[in-house]
């Protein structure tokens, strides 16, 4: 097995190209076995999941150029996927009517900090952009129309 990090190695178990590492493995959990996705330079896997079986039902299916395509198509799609769900977490945005016919728009921003998390709430008239308010607030807001107008009662 070669252990440059640069080099391409296509193995019946263990393959390593454009990046990503695609290794077979025994399932301790039972007799059958698991691939591992691992991007070159990362410590864990990106993905885990179950491999086929060969034809003598003992062995593990060779990897092979359509397989690993497959796995790099499939890790690519899951860690877009987990981008997109922590953005959606850290941006809300929510657009609604009041009851002066102002359609606002608010928008709130979280930044991630493990010991002090913060979060930016701004709120526009969402016909002219006109800004109606802006300012601090909690990261555990629940961002509907009732707290967007308590916070613009309050400014």
């Amino acid at each position: 097995m070669n252990d440059d990090e640069t080099g391409d190695v296509m193995e019946d178990r263990r393959w390593r190209r454009g990046g990503w590492v695609a290794q077979v493995l025994k399932n301790e959990d039972d007799d059958g076995w698991a691939v591992s996705m691992t991007r070159v330079g990362d410590e864990e896997p990106a993905l885990v999941g179950p491999w086929t079986m060969g034809r003598d039902k003992k062995n593990p299916k060779p990897l092979d150029a359509a397989a690993f395509g497959v796995l790099v198509k499939t890790v690519t799609e899951v860690l877009r996927r987990h981008e997109h769900a922590a953005q959606a977490r850290l941006h809300r945005a929510l657009t609604y009517l009041r009851d002066d016919g102002l359609r606002v728009r608010a928008e709130l921003d979280i930044t991630p900090d493990e010991m002090d998390a913060t979060a930016l709430l701004r709120c526009t008239n969402d016909l002219t952009g006109e800004e109606l308010g802006r300012g601090s607030v909690s990261p555990a807001m629940r961002l509907s129309a009732t707290s967007v107008d308590a916070f613009l009662r309050g400014r």
